[in-house]
């Protein structure tokens, strides 16, 4: 899997926008946006990247939170490459489909399963990929320090699932890409409980 940060040189206030294609550009490869930020300067950058001979540039967009640095371009993403989007949050002008925790999307040429944590927000979700060890995070960040002990609660289930996961990368919706060795994510997981 290819992971392309789109808005690594922004000079606007937007998240991190991933496109993540398949190894080989394969045809049944589904070419994803993981949120779609603020910057329309993605659009040209997306045009000249080569996504596959024949296919779409973007098949799906993925919407990590419903905050507007994460999707505010979406009305002009649907308008140059009427992907499918996905998001928990069934409001957002422009959905198709509605995201729930557990779900698996196939991602480029993997599979991810979806985590809804409300850390950061009630419409949160991160998604992880077992087979490469990737976590897009959003504006989750990690190691997690609860605001009250009902935030705790509410998301200790899925804490304790994450924390069982193989995480070796976590692309977060702010920053440069997090790289983990030796199960580290685990352990700092594991310290909260």
């Amino acid at each position: 899997m290819k992971i392309i940060n789109l808005t690594e040189d922004s000079k606007r206030y937007t998240s991190n926008v991933f496109l993540v294609l398949g190894t080989w550009n394969a045809v049944d490869d589904a070419n994803t946006l993981i949120d779609v930020g603020s910057d329309e300067n993605i659009i040209g950058k997306i045009g000249a990247i080569n996504t596959g001979l024949g296919k779409k540039k973007v098949d799906q967009v993925i919407l990590t939170h419903s905050h507007s640095d994460h999707s505010a371009i979406l009305p002009i993403i649907k308008e140059a490459y009427n992907p499918i989007v996905y998001a928990l949050n069934p409001h957002i002008k422009g959905v198709d489909r509605l995201l729930a925790d557990g779900m698996v999307l196939r991602i480029a040429e993997q599979y991810f399963e979806v985590f809804h944590i409300t850390a950061h927000s009630c419409d949160s979700v991160c998604l992880y990929c077992k087979t490469d060890g990737v976590l897009f995070a959003g504006d989750t960040s990690f190691p997690i320090e609860f605001e009250n002990n009902r935030l705790k609660a509410e998301n200790e289930q899925v804490l304790k699932r994450l924390a069982k996961m193989n995480i070796k990368t976590v692309y977060p919706g702010h920053g440069a890409p997090r790289q983990y060795a030796n199960n580290q994510f685990r352990i700092i997981k594991e310290k909260q409980f």
